[in-house]
């Protein structure tokens, strides 16, 4: 048999199990779901010093690769961000079980008795770059909304995800659920990846969580429906009526606290009337070690091309534009936005509703920084990625939208005329 057909073999195997342990997980007690992510976490933080020394080892292949400082921050977990994957999984478990949960009920005429309720989706396949927390909050989202997984991480993360991935099945194991409910491809093989695309008859979704080429790829390629999940091209517009206290510590925290996720921001747009709070943030911005990408009017690091517009770095660099006013700053989000998040600075609330009414992202903030574009941070527990289409699931991705739902109708030998 060859490699390519053993892999071909490989993953249809994987996909008949997961189907398997669909079947018994959508009617999963939620108290076996909670037992199984509680147990997860136990074993994540007992295992921690595995989990670090694996990650070690992708830490340098990524520095073989020569993978830039904020991709490796990406890649890098240390105690305090093993106690963050913990946390995330001890949150997910404490979360209300949305199977089953009544999302509409009423009575008709005819006397029928009609409820809408949540249902698993059944399989899901998620493909991701480097992040290895994405293995632990990916199972723990799925399974909490009574799907399997198939995790296919990224090859830099290659260790990581199996020291995470081997805690994830001790839970299940310990809760008595199917071991086959989260399940890491055991290949960095792309063609695993294609295969994962084309399995109509075992995945119900994909979600890919990466940058524009994995998505791109996902898009072309897959024939089982998807959740988009874009780069965060992510804007930031200063208002003339923005708060210079606010506006300097803002964007600050959204382009640096870390500069590799797909809520930093990556264009910053100015005011004509704002010129002078403009340059001063991005004279904070130089000061921090930011590469500042400044168009006419404005003094950066270097001058901005028209590449730089509609452009994700994730990296200490920004690019920089003065608009003539607000409806510029739309008209450029318009063109330029990935649809993931922007945010407007201003005490002027008809700026802020003009704002929110006419872009139409998934994620628009005021007077806040563009990095709690987070399932967590917006009471998720976790997040499996930020869908940036409109079908389905918009914005970020916890249990909740990783649901479906079936209608239970009720008679009395109600027969129609």
């Amino acid at each position: 048999m060859s490699e390519g057909q053993d892999i071909h073999a490989m993953m249809r195997g994987i996909g008949a199990r997961a189907r398997a342990a669909a079947a018994e997980l959508a009617f999963a007690s939620p108290a076996a779901k909670t037992a199984a992510l509680e147990a997860a976490a136990d074993a994540v933080w007992a295992r921690r010093g595995e989990i670090v020394a694996a990650n070690a080892k992708d830490l340098d292949y990524g520095r073989e690769k020569g993978l830039s400082p904020a991709m490796m921050d990406r890649l890098m977990l240390d105690e305090g961000r093993i106690a963050g994957i913990v946390e995330g999984l001890r949150a997910v478990a404490g979360f209300p079980d949305p199977v089953g949960a009544v999302m509409a009920e009423w009575d008709r005429p005819s006397g029928l008795h009609i409820k809408r309720v949540r249902t698993p989706l059944g399989v899901i396949g998620v493909i991701y770059e480097s992040r290895p927390n994405v293995t632990a909050d990916a199972g723990a989202l799925t399974l909490k909304a009574g799907n399997a997984v198939i995790l296919r991480g990224g090859s830099e993360s290659f260790h990581s995800s199996q020291a995470i991935h081997a805690c994830l099945v001790d839970g299940l194991r310990s809760a008595g659920l199917p071991e086959d409910a989260i399940q890491l491809v055991p290949t960095r093989d792309r063609a695993a990846v294609s295969e994962l695309l084309q399995m109509v008859e075992f995945v119900d979704v994909i979600v890919p969580r990466g940058g524009k080429g994995l998505v791109g790829l996902v898009q072309r390629e897959a024939r089982v429906p998807v959740f988009a999940h874009l780069e965060g091209i992510v804007h930031v517009y200063i208002d003339k009526a923005a708060d210079p206290e606010k506006t300097r510590k803002v964007v600050m925290n959204a382009k640096t606290r870390r500069t590799g996720i797909c809520g930093a921001a990556e264009c910053l747009l100015v005011h004509r009337d704002a010129l002078a709070l403009g340059q001063q943030v991005i004279d904070d911005l130089i000061a921090a070690g930011v590469e500042v990408r400044a168009g006419s009017g404005l003094v950066g690091s270097v001058e901005a091309g028209e590449d730089d517009w509609g452009r994700e770095y994730l990296d200490a660099v920004i690019a920089a534009k003065v608009v003539e006013d607000i409806d510029g700053a739309i008209e450029h989000i318009r063109r330029y936005s990935s649809h993931h998040t922007e945010a407007i600075l201003t005490e002027d609330d008809a700026a802020a509703a003009r704002f929110f009414e006419r872009v139409d992202s998934a994620i628009l903030m005021r007077n806040a920084s563009t990095q709690f574009a987070d399932g967590g941070e917006f009471g998720m527990g976790a997040e499996i990625g930020i869908a940036t289409g409109k079908l389905h699931a918009r914005g970020p991705v916890g249990a909740e939208q990783l649901t479906s739902f079936k209608y239970i109708v009720e008679g009395d030998g109600t027969v129609r005329p």
